[in-house]
């Protein structure tokens, strides 16, 4: 619990003394007509979903939760399938892989579902949030726009929840780096 009380403290009153600064940390550069309003609100949207680590709601409460605007920004959520049949991950698989790199990237651009971006936090076995690759460290402005500090796992790391988080608040062009 050490790693989410740090995170939501960091994302109340940025980093303090007693955070490490010997994280692997990484900044994404984004534009915005109000990259002030674009930190806020992804700072809404994180705050209530770290608050809950200790105790996950089930997928259907999380619409209540988080702020109208995110969960309406997020992609509509798959029908289930015709006659009941599950979701087959194999044939998902064959389709990812035959993709060029330009397809996969073109594929990454688009809106999430909620639970999607919900399952890269959820700390429960169905989940990965135990395997977190980004962790909220710091946001500001600056002459170019705004820009998010996440600590990290390395690079590269899984970044594809952390884009959609700030391409929903309203940031664009995002360019990551140190």
């Amino acid at each position: 619990m050490e790693i989410v009380e740090g995170e939501l403290r960091r994302l109340v009153s940025g980093p303090g003394p007693e955070d490490d600064e010997g994280l692997f940390l990484v900044r994404v550069r984004f534009a915005a007509q109000d990259p002030v309003q674009v930190i806020a609100d992804v700072r809404a949207v994180l705050t209530c979903v770290v608050e809950r680590m200790g105790d996950w709601p089930a997928l259907e409460r999380w619409p209540r939760l988080l702020p109208e605007w995110f969960v309406q920004r997020c992609e509509p959520e798959a029908m289930e399938p015709e006659h009941g049949e599950p979701f087959d991950a194999e044939a998902w698989l064959r389709q990812w892989r035959a993709m060029t790199p330009e397809q996969r990237k073109a594929a990454g651009r688009g809106a999430w579902t909620l639970s999607d971006w919900l399952h890269h936090f959820d700390p429960t076995e169905e989940g990965a949030g135990d395997d977190r690759s980004w962790w909220w460290w710091h946001a500001d402005t600056d002459e170019s726009g705004g820009w998010v500090q996440v600590a990290t796992t390395g690079w590269p790391f899984g970044s594809g929840s952390l884009s959609w988080l700030i391409k929903a608040g309203g940031g664009t062009d995002l360019v990551y780096g140190p």
